[in-house]
């Protein structure tokens, strides 16, 4: 048995509504200051896993955030990207203004315009009222265009106006609008694909990418796992009114070894069930299926290849767990040693990214 706080200080509770599906931020014991007193040491210090994998990213964070050149984070789905953009703001200058979140992918191309740029009354049908855009309520502070490879052709030269001219006009609107607005753009499609296949204005991308952040998923964090799993844990158990005292050992390392395809969005939904079953204050976890296909069968195997693909399927199954009532030796009936010395003499050995016991 592992006690959790062996991993870490305890949680204090983040606000549900600030932690986000990709969510790495979390509270520090101490009381919270004001955002005129908060230092970008502290607010680095609220971020889990930054002595790990994440510092080489948080460098690059600290290192922007002071300034107003625009940030492209790219990274997977479920990666923490929207955090990030969180920190660029509260270490700028701009921390005291607004910071202000568009998704580019939730809303189809007409509204989209009006939604980052405001429309006076009448510019279309069912324009009753005046509207004002995303960047005028961003002046002076930060704009988070999220998912910016949804954002349709046809918007995106008006984009690239107001990143190089600081100025729009509202749909419907013949007025100039002057704006002081960093941006932040997030993505997890590969634009410079989208650029070679006509997909997305190169004028833009360059004028986006001026300073990258990329977010490494998952399955390359794999030493920041157990201190994101204690910090969820105790996150969910404080919301749900439960005291989860221990992670078991097997537990953890079962989390560890996990690929986590949906990143940390996945990894927060499985601790999420697990504190839901969890009695007694240990903490139980139910791992979701892996997507990763079976190997393919040979045409015209023979008797090795068949023990081959036999011990691929079980391995795959089991997560690559060997030992134990739920490793791959007990699905094939096989004593433990005997699986190790098949494997040898097959040649097949762990994935790369697999966590070693």
């Amino acid at each position: 048995m592992i006690s959790v706080a062996q991993f870490g200080p305890e949680a204090s509770g983040y606000p549900a509504s600030t932690m986000k599906s990709a969510a790495i931020l979390r509270c520090s014991d101490q009381p919270a200051l004001g955002r005129s007193e908060r230092t970008s040491s502290a607010f680095v210090e609220t971020i889990v896993g930054r002595r790990g994998s994440l510092r080489p990213v948080l460098n690059q964070v600290e290192a922007v955030a002071p300034t107003n050149t625009t940030v492209m984070i790219t990274g997977e789905t479920g990666t923490g990207k929207e955090v990030i953009a969180h920190a660029i703001h509260e270490l700028s200058p701009r921390r005291n203004r607004n910071l202000v979140k568009v998704n580019c992918a939730a809303m189809p191309a007409g509204l989209l315009e009006s939604e980052l740029f405001g429309h006076e009354r009448g510019a279309f049908t069912g324009a009753i009222n005046s509207h004002v855009g995303r960047f005028a309520l961003a002046d002076r502070g930060t704009l988070f265009l999220d998912e910016i490879g949804d954002m349709p052709l046809e918007l995106q030269p008006k984009l690239l106006r107001v990143l190089q001219e600081r100025e729009f006009e509202a749909v419907g609107s013949t007025r100039t609008t002057r704006v002081d607005v960093r941006v932040v753009v997030a993505t997890n499609r590969d634009l410079k694909q989208m650029v070679r296949d006509r997909e997305f204005r190169e004028d833009l991308y360059y004028r986006l990418s001026a300073f990258p952040i990329h977010l490494p998923p998952l399955r390359e964090r794999k030493s920041d796992i157990p201190e994101l799993v204690e910090h969820f844990v105790q996150q969910y158990a404080t919301s749900m009114n439960k005291t989860i005292e221990h992670i078991p050992e097997e537990t953890l390392r079962e989390l560890v070894r996990h690929p986590w395809p949906g990143n940390i969005r996945e990894l927060q939904n499985c601790i999420a069930r697990g504190v839901i079953l969890s009695n007694d204050g240990i903490f139980e976890s139910i791992l979701p299926e892996r997507s990763e296909p079976e190997p393919p069968q040979v045409s015209n195997p023979t008797l090795q290849d068949k023990v081959r693909h036999e011990i691929l399927v079980a391995c795959q199954r089991s997560n690559w767990k060997l030992g134990g009532p739920r490793g791959a030796a007990a699905r094939l009936g096989l004593k433990r040693t005997t699986l190790f010395y098949k494997m040898k003499r097959l040649g097949i050995a762990p994935p790369a990214d697999h966590w070693q016991d």
